[in-house]
């Protein structure tokens, strides 16, 4: 099978070929047909020490499994912690479930990932209806899900923050659900807002808190790091919360199932619409890697082998 890597940090990706591998306990092989490409993997293969899998969100068919709850033939969508952008990946089979009939590979594996983010993220800032909202990286794969489902949820006002207004990026937000759409650098943020779902991190934190109104609330669930001053937060009574999916997904399986099933509902009602900005054969990558480098990607960006 050919499978995407690198040597070095920083790239570049080529394709090898490799032995497909075969499912352990608690393993599900799977024929991918759609892998979602994330900043977190983008960022770990420019910044990590040493070269790594990568891993991800992949939706496709079971061949061989190493559990009983799923047979050769059923169509899933999850993770995979080992080497992903390939013919064949393994997947974690407790952070895995059915693809429902009527949805395709592309809408699985940008729907759940990406979405079980941005609903987890909404949630743990326990917004109140008529309350307002902002969401950084507005346009990205979990950010352009955030915005519709701050909406969903009751959100007064939703304000998208994106990194620059060209590129289609504030037509795009709008076309979500967005009452008004900001860049990164703006001098003024508009109203305040009662909680901040943000993607970004870095020197971004501390314009995101001064957007709150007091009693406000940011969530924080981005990798690129950061500092907030707690007189920031004491001036204000603000307070910033951290979020983390994969810890609810280690300790939390029956509220993963459900978020998920509340996902797919959503989807099935036509209420959540998810977006792909582009979709990339496997030997092009490095392409897909550089529209989320170039924060340029309108949605969700996805590699079909």
């Amino acid at each position: 099978m050919r499978r995407v890597r690198y040597e070095h940090t920083g790239g570049p990706l080529f394709l090898e070929d490799v032995p497909v591998p075969a499912a352990g306990p608690g393993e599900l092989l799977v024929r991918a047909e759609a892998i979602g490409v994330t900043l977190p993997i983008v960022r770990k293969v420019t910044e990590a020490a040493e070269p790594i899998p990568l891993g991800g969100e992949i939706a496709g068919e079971v061949v061989g499994a190493g559990v009983t709850r799923f047979a050769a033939g059923d169509r899933v969508t999850g993770l995979c912690f080992g080497h992903g952008y390939a013919d064949y990946a393994l997947l974690n089979a407790t952070m895995t479930s059915p693809v429902p009939a009527g949805a395709s590979a592309v809408d699985a594996v940008t729907l759940v990932r990406s979405g079980l983010v941005a609903l987890g993220a909404l949630k743990a800032a326990r917004p109140a209806p008529g309350e307002a909202a902002l969401i950084t990286g507005a346009a990205s794969g979990v950010g352009h899900l955030a915005v519709q489902l701050a909406r969903l949820r009751g959100a007064s006002r939703v304000v998208g923050a994106v990194s620059a207004l060209a590129l289609g990026k504030a037509e795009f937000v709008r076309g979500l659900g967005a009452d008004e759409v900001i860049a990164y650098d703006s001098e003024d943020w508009g109203e305040p807002v009662d909680y901040v779902l943000d993607a970004v991190g870095g020197d971004l934190l501390t314009p995101a808190v001064t957007a709150l109104a007091p009693g406000g609330r940011l969530v924080a669930y981005s990798s690129g790091g950061g500092s907030v001053r707690a007189y920031d937060l004491l001036v204000g009574a603000k307070s910033v919360i951290g979020f983390q999916m994969a810890r609810i997904a280690r300790n939390e399986p029956g509220r993963y199932e459900r978020w998920r099933g509340e996902l797919w509902r959503l989807f099935a009602e036509g209420a959540l619409r998810p977006a792909v900005h582009g979709e990339f054969a496997l030997e092009d990558a490095a392409k897909a890697h550089a529209a989320i480098e170039s924060r340029s990607n309108l949605g969700k960006v996805v590699l079909r082998p």
